[in-house]
């Protein structure tokens, strides 16, 4: 027998994993998925990630829920008696509550079947390096059964009180990319600069000319953000240094204005390889395609929310978040909402502490939704 919601969440939030290490959690998962009857289930293994496929009664469709998985590199400081007994890692961004969300949402669809078939992807590494992309075109490639005509998914909102949901149609989360620069000259005395390649002055230079990027390349009407958030450099106080490393985020609304962002990284940084006699290395990490929904599903699912009364439906704007899901999006018609969750702490926030209502609220109205749309 499956355990209850909250002790499967709390479960789930003792264990957090990073990205494509998912181990204990997906055993974890298997072991709850399995609990349930199997008549109607399969289930399908894809790295630490799983599928799992309900068969409808009648289906003419199969409609897909996503749920990420991973956990965060952050020390957890909530004191809860379920805190996260991995030291350095913490479900700071709901995964837990995903999981547990879409298992409960499992487990009704398995009690009563819908008339269409549904797929559970139970994703690895949202936060990095990004599973949905690797996770689609297995599916297409390999289990093209498995693919579904609509996605749907949610992510936690700390903001907003549980009981709302919130999104808009077309897009509603950025596109975003990781950016790591290591700018490499050589190391030197001091007292001899002119023997040195001082990088410390290179990477400062560099940094201040990307901050121009976004003012002076970038349409006006189209947003966007260039964040350095990290800069170091050296060593010692008497020692010229020899490397420095510049590691920040790039958010645009558009996919055009990303790569007019790149290209002007790239063109700064070929100009410093030859004013500071340097070699300049670009990393962009993980890079994440905008989340847009497609409009006329998320305008059936805010009016289905407009209609349940313990519901409170909001058109929300768009944010310079950044989601993997947007993969999935980008070839499949489908949306994510917000959901609240009531907590005075942000995403990524160590002290992060959901409200665990919204399962008991978000499961019998997710349920209802797929039903209504499978009839």
């Amino acid at each position: 027998m499956m355990k209850t919601l909250q002790d499967i969440r709390r479960d789930l939030h003792r264990i957090p994993e990073l990205g494509f290490e998912e181990v204990k959690t997906q055993s974890y998962l298997l072991e709850q998925i399995r609990s349930l009857p199997q008549d109607r289930l399969s289930i399908t293994i894809w790295k630490t990630g799983i599928v799992v496929k309900i068969e409808g009664t009648k289906p003419s469709q199969t409609i897909g829920w996503r749920t990420d998985i991973d956990g965060l590199p952050i020390i957890e400081v909530t004191g809860l008696p379920f805190e996260s007994s991995h030291p350095g890692k913490m479900h700071a961004c709901g995964h837990d509550v995903h999981m547990t969300v879409a298992l409960g949402l499992l487990r009704k669809l398995v009690e009563t079947p819908i008339k269409d078939h549904v797929v559970i992807l139970f994703q690895p590494a949202e936060e990095s390096p990004g599973g949905a992309l690797p996770m689609r075109e297995w599916l297409k490639k390999e289990q093209p059964a498995l693919m579904p005509d609509k996605i749907f998914a949610f992510h936690i909102a700390p903001e907003y009180s549980v009981g709302t949901v919130a999104t808009r149609p077309g897009l509603l989360f950025a596109n975003t990319s990781e950016l790591f620069i290591d700018v490499v000259g050589r190391e030197g005395h001091a007292a001899f600069p002119h023997q040195a390649r001082d990088m410390s002055v290179a990477a400062a230079t560099l940094l201040l000319q990307l901050q121009t990027i976004v003012s002076r390349s970038v349409n006006p009407m189209n947003p966007a953000v260039l964040t350095i958030g990290k800069f170091t450099s050296g060593t010692v106080q008497n020692i010229i240094s020899g490397h420095a490393r510049l590691e920040g985020t790039i958010r645009t609304m558009d996919a055009e204005t990303m790569t007019i962002i790149k290209e002007k990284i790239q063109s700064f940084c070929r100009a410093a390889e030859v004013a500071f006699e340097c070699a300049i290395h670009i990393d962009y990490g993980s890079s994440y395609y905008q989340v847009k929904n497609d409009a006329l599903l998320a305008d059936e699912f805010l009016a289905f929310a407009e209609r349940d009364p313990a519901t409170n439906a909001i058109l929300c704007d768009a944010a310079m978040t950044g989601e993997d899901f947007g993969y999935f999006l980008q070839e499949i018609p489908g949306m994510l909402f917000w959901a609240g969750v009531n907590s005075p702490y942000g995403l990524h926030h160590p002290k992060l502490s959901p409200d665990e209502a919204v399962i008991d609220y978000l499961v019998p109205f997710i349920d209802a939704y797929f039903r209504e749309i499978s009839s």
